[in-house]
């Protein structure tokens, strides 16, 4: 239908295009999953596991730190001489390298997040996540640096467009619902727990929860019976 021609910082060219397509569903797999994102491990399941946060950015930071402070070093240096940044050949290149270290990480991250999400839709009909404020979440300072390495909002994009393509449905819990609260063995609220605790016992059927693990599943507990509300 139309292609789109753009430059990166590295120089590098890229051409999007946009076509038409049917896409097909996929086959119904009859299955329900819950799903609780989080910092730690960047997405613990209903069934019990847990998926490893890949931080690709904090990997990648101290050496990204050491190239930005040359680049800042040489654009100095380049003021100092006179000389304008377009023109400074050791600025332009180490600009460059700057770039490349950057567009790694995206890189990385997109892959997983792609081969995460499609891995998701491919196995289950009704995916149940919580309605995230990510933008709100991201004001606070001391959680911001880690939210965004971990791009929430980018693979519940990526789920969502996907589901849409492949019959399958999102369904998202309410900010507010009180997940790490309840037991989902028995239901009984066992009131607000600080981040520090990661797991708890039930003060009232004693069942002892991982506290993610337990989050997901009331999470996948009130998507199916929102979805069958509906």
């Amino acid at each position: 239908m139309n292609a789109t021609i753009r430059r990166n910082p590295r120089g590098k060219f890229y051409v999007s295009i946009v076509v038409k397509t049917d896409v097909q569903p996929l086959k119904k797999t009859e299955s329900s999953i819950g799903i609780d994102l989080g910092i730690k491990d960047f997405a613990v399941f209903s069934d019990g596991h847990k998926m490893d946060n890949h931080t690709f950015t904090a990997k990648m930071e101290k050496k990204l730190r050491r190239e930005q402070r040359k680049l800042l070093r040489r654009a100095l240096q380049a003021k100092n001489k006179g000389i304008h940044l377009l023109d400074a050949q050791n600025y332009q290149k180490q600009k460059r390298k700057v770039a490349r270290l950057h567009e790694g990480v995206r890189n990385q991250r997109d892959d997983f997040l792609h081969k995460l999400s499609t891995e998701i839709i491919k196995n289950h009909d009704v995916i149940c996540i919580e309605d995230l404020n990510t933008k709100g979440m991201l004001r606070n300072h001391k959680l911001a640096k880690s939210i965004s390495d971990v791009s929430w909002s980018a693979f519940v994009s990526k789920l969502e467009y996907k589901a849409k393509w492949y019959g399958k449905t999102i369904v998202k819990i309410s900010r507010w619902y009180p997940s790490s609260q309840i037991c989902s063995e028995c239901g009984h609220q066992d009131g607000k727990k600080s981040l520090e605790i990661r797991d708890w016992t039930c003060s009232i059927c004693h069942k002892h929860h991982d506290r993610d693990i337990n989050a997901s599943q009331n999470i996948l507990a009130e998507g199916v019976r929102t979805f069958d509300l509906a």
